[in-house]
């Protein structure tokens, strides 16, 4: 047997085994394959660094120097992704995505070597995950909007999207097993993980999906874009929609976290008093069964239903999903604010964010420009996402100190839910025109072609 009808074999095999999930085409399931396996692994060395950040951050700084991370992340966030837009005027796609990647793993070993010393590492390691993970996930979401088309990626981001679920839940464990170990060993790891990912995702990078006329290599050793990242954003209505939605979803769900530990602390309490019940060992248990559930719903969504939604609604019906959620379910939090009903609430709502609204939202740069894809969506998932955890943390200290009670909160959850939906639907009408003016022919791509021996 020839190395091609080896080839036609595997890809045969893996388009077979992807079906109960998605459609995908014999042509397409290597370069899936690789993509979903780079996802894998992304969200894998991710939770790795995860576990590590939260001890070494609380026992090193306290809880509120974590709080003052965060604001200062936004401000890193700035000024990185400022510079990430100078590179990407001088380098084309591909090193950049790789130089970026090869720059945060060489700083993930010089973490792990500082890990084995007395220093104290744990805010800078703090600060630096913010950034590295954002900018890695938002290049490799943009790698993928860039080699399918926008009829592919309905179909095959979900599948995607679900390794990096499947990983994030792998993580988790696999950091279980190594924390006896030392935070050096995780690092380390994630380190050995990270390198093998940048491997795949350059395989990958060279293999568009698309059935198109090949991009001639010298557009390929372009530069991304002719102008800086914020400059970029400004003079773009379409990613200023996709940015302003992301600050709304991103203020609602850490304004509803907010809302779901108060009415837990609350509880935890009234548990104490009545049954006895330590307030740690109240609330350790219910974040364990919460993270369980809303982690396993998300992964079933993303593997067996989003598939399906996007291909039956659509990119900009199925955004409605999670605004309209969010409406209703913090319109009843409003009259019941209570720990049984905010458990509901975040689970329906981390689940949706998790799988359809995450998936959802990288498709919307499907029709978007290079420069859009790889240096506009670095803006968006970065300065945007922080920016809405900022303002839901300026609410909730004015709330506190002006003594809003629970209900409030959660009407004011509301309004903002009714803001986020405006975005939406300005960015649907915005996507239908980039895809009515892009639309061609749908012309599958070639099988591979099978040789006998």
């Amino acid at each position: 047997m020839t190395l091609n009808a080896e080839s036609s074999r595997t890809s045969r095999v893996l388009s077979v085994l992807f079906r109960p999930f998605s459609k995908v085409r014999p042509a397409e399931a290597v370069v899936v394959g690789v993509m979903t396996l780079a996802a894998f692994l992304l969200l894998t060395a991710y939770y790795l660094l995860k576990t590590v950040r939260e001890p070494l951050i609380l026992l090193q700084g306290g809880a509120e120097t974590k709080i003052y991370a965060r604001a200062a992340q936004a401000a890193i966030m700035a000024v990185f992704v400022h510079f990430y837009g100078e590179l990407a005027k001088r380098v084309a796609r591909l090193k950049l995505l790789v130089g970026v990647f090869l720059f945060f793993i060489s700083n993930l070993a010089l973490f792990a070597l500082l890990a084995r010393t007395s220093l104290q590492i744990g805010l800078a390691f703090f600060l630096w995950v913010g950034v590295f993970s954002y900018t890695i996930v938002a290049q490799f979401w943009g790698l993928a909007a860039d080699l399918c088309s926008e009829e592919q990626g309905k179909r095959l981001f979900p599948i995607i999207g679900g390794g990096s679920s499947v990983g994030a839940v792998a993580g988790a464990a696999l950091a279980k097993s190594l924390v006896p170990l030392g935070p050096h060993a995780l690092m380390a790891t994630a380190v050995g993980i990270l390198l093998t990912c940048a491997g795949l995702i350059a395989w990958a990078g060279r293999r568009p999906l698309t059935s198109g006329s090949p991009v001639p290599a010298s557009v390929e050793e372009e530069p991304l874009s002719q102008e800086g990242a914020f400059q970029l954003i400004l003079d773009d209505k379409y990613l200023l929609l996709i940015a302003g939605m992301v600050v709304f979803l991103n203020w609602v769900n850490s304004s509803g976290e907010y809302l779901l530990d108060r009415t837990l602390l609350v509880a935890a309490q009234e548990a104490a008093v009545a049954h006895g019940v330590q307030p740690r060992e109240f609330i350790g248990a219910f974040k364990a069964d919460y993270y369980g559930w809303y982690n396993l719903i998300g992964v079933m969504l993303e593997l067996f239903a989003v598939s399906r939604i996007l291909r039956l609604v659509g990119v900009q019906k199925a955004l409605f999903a999670l605004p309209v959620f969010a409406l209703f379910a913090y319109g009843a939090a409003f009259f019941v604010p209570v720990l049984a009903l905010m458990r509901l609430v975040k689970i329906g709502e981390n689940s949706l964010q998790y799988s359809l609204q995450d998936t959802t939202r990288h498709a919307l740069f499907l029709t978007a420009s290079r420069a859009e894809k790889f240096v506009g969506k670095i803006v968006v998932d970065t300065v945007a996402v922080r920016f809405g955890a900022i303002m839901s943390a300026a609410m909730v200290w004015l709330g506190a100190r002006a003594g809003w009670s629970a209900s409030t909160f959660a009407a004011i959850n509301v309004i903002l839910a009714c803001t986020w939906l405006a975005f939406v639907v300005a960015i649907g009408k915005e996507h239908l025109r980039r895809s009515t003016q892009t639309a061609v022919p749908e012309q599958p791509a070639p099988e591979p072609a099978s040789v006998s021996a």
